[in-house]
């Protein structure tokens, strides 16, 4: 089976239920805030490690060979996609001050970064690429940069409230 198959379920959920439940949280979705000093750079390597997954899956084949590996992969995989969906329909319904702590955001302020993370990885322990699972390694360092950047918007935007959310609730887990 093809890698890039891996990636139809991660695509209906993270787009096809955002676009179901909330045409707007798409756009919430896709805004970068704005970002200074090594955050620009991170944004870069952040947008091509995401491409390059994608694109390097097309190359990739899925092992199924009935081993601790495979199911490790499986389960991480089918984790990572439950928890992105959790984190979709949680981000499509925002609070009434505009940022999110409803579902999933009572446990965690990037859950659909945790659940991106546990899905690639998913990925490349079903594919068994050490290649791929070096780009998601990328991938996930360079989010935390794009998650600095975010919460100081969120800052400046809500202020002593968001704050208050970021004593209370952890960055990822």
């Amino acid at each position: 089976m093809n890698g890039l198959l891996l990636l139809i379920p991660f695509l209906l959920i993270r787009f096809g239920i955002l676009s179901i439940i909330n045409k707007d949280a798409i756009k919430r979705a896709a805004y970068f805030p704005p970002m200074c000093g090594n955050e620009i750079f991170a944004y870069w390597i952040y947008q091509i490690s995401n491409i390059a997954i994608f694109v390097f899956l097309f190359f990739l084949t899925v092992i199924v060979e009935f081993s601790w590996l495979f199911y490790i992969g499986i389960i991480v995989y089918i984790l990572g996609l439950i928890l992105c969906a959790i984190s979709v329909i949680s981000f499509a319904i925002p609070s009434n001050e505009g940022f999110n702590y409803n579902g999933i955001y009572h446990c965690s302020r990037n859950p659909m970064y945790v659940s991106y993370f546990m899905y690639f990885v998913g990925c490349a322990l079903l594919t068994q690429s050490l290649v791929l699972c070096v780009i998601v390694v990328i991938f996930q360092i360079t989010s935390h940069w794009i998650i600095l950047s975010e919460e100081r918007w969120c800052i400046e935007k809500f202020g002593k409230e968001y704050k208050q959310y970021m004593k209370k609730v952890r960055r990822y887990i």
